[in-house]
């Protein structure tokens, strides 16, 4: 009976997923291996071209590179916060929050003003004398890192918040009294407590970062094209459905593999992690 009751009371939400997210999605896939061509044509004609290579590469990189470098800062800052005294807790995690309440595109226009050509960038660098003429810094990959970084920052820096929060002192101070310095406490204690944080925050950057378009988009061009922008570029200009929904597969099973390592390597760092 109980169990009957627990499928009943998520039903609707099964129901909706299904609807919602699991047929879609199957739906998406299921177009690439009805081609012409072959069961994995569109696959092998993805593969083989050194352009489309390129563009997987380089979004893998850019998210890879953006989710490491959140993970540190994210890490570093939430680690103070956690430990700051209520009140200054509090205004701090607002500061945190505070950047999402603002739009991912209006943000990424703003690194537009930073890092033009007559931007803030370029005009401080000039005022310092370390340049003499402005230099590129728009359109190129660090420009799109830079820009993820700090829209995805704080998704990583207020999920280990809650993670570091449950940490009891008591641990902190027994690994104290015992001579380890607070780095090694913070290495072999926190660390590993913090794991579970640490993996889920790495899944949501990871992922947003891998799928972002407006950012790419924006700060990366053309010439930094990545997958969220060259599936636009094949569903919406060019309408190669097929060649989309190969993207769009390419794109699901590069996060699910990327979801599992990073489950293994928790299961590694700490068996109560997952």
């Amino acid at each position: 009976m109980k169990r009957l009751a627990g499928w009943m009371l998520s039903s609707p939400a099964t129901l909706a997923v299904s609807l919602f997210l699991i047929i879609p999605v199957a739906a998406t896939i299921s177009v690439t291996f009805t081609a012409p061509g072959g069961l994995l044509a569109p696959y092998a004609e993805f593969f083989d071209s050194a352009f489309q290579r390129t563009v997987l590469w380089r979004t893998f990189e850019v998210a890879a590179i953006t989710t490491v470098v959140s993970l540190v800062l994210g890490l570093m800052t939430a680690y103070v916060v956690s430990r700051c005294p209520p009140w200054m807790k509090s205004v701090l995690i607002i500061l945190a929050v505070f950047p999402l309440l603002t739009g991912v595109v209006v943000r990424s226009f703003a690194w537009l003003i930073i890092l033009g050509r007559n931007g803030v960038m370029n005009n401080t660098l000039e005022w310092l004398g370390l340049i003499e003429r402005p230099i590129a810094l728009l359109y190129t990959q660090t420009s799109v890192v830079i820009a993820l970084i700090y829209i995805f920052i704080p998704l990583m820096i207020l999920v280990l918040i809650g993670v570091l929060e449950n940490i009891p002192d008591d641990l902190l101070q027994a690994s104290a009294s015992l001579g380890a310095s607070p780095t090694r406490t913070f290495v072999q204690v926190v660390l590993p407590l913090a794991t579970p944080g640490l993996i889920v925050g790495a899944v949501l950057v990871f992922t947003a970062s891998f799928t972002s378009y407006a950012t790419p988009h924006l700060l990366g061009g053309t010439r930094q094209m990545m997958m969220g922008t060259f599936l636009h570029q094949r569903a919406m200009v060019t309408f190669d459905w097929v060649s989309a929904s190969t993207v769009a597969a390419i794109m699901v099973v590069v996060i699910m593999t990327t979801v599992l390592v990073m489950t293994r390597i928790a299961k590694r760092l700490n068996p109560m992690a997952a």
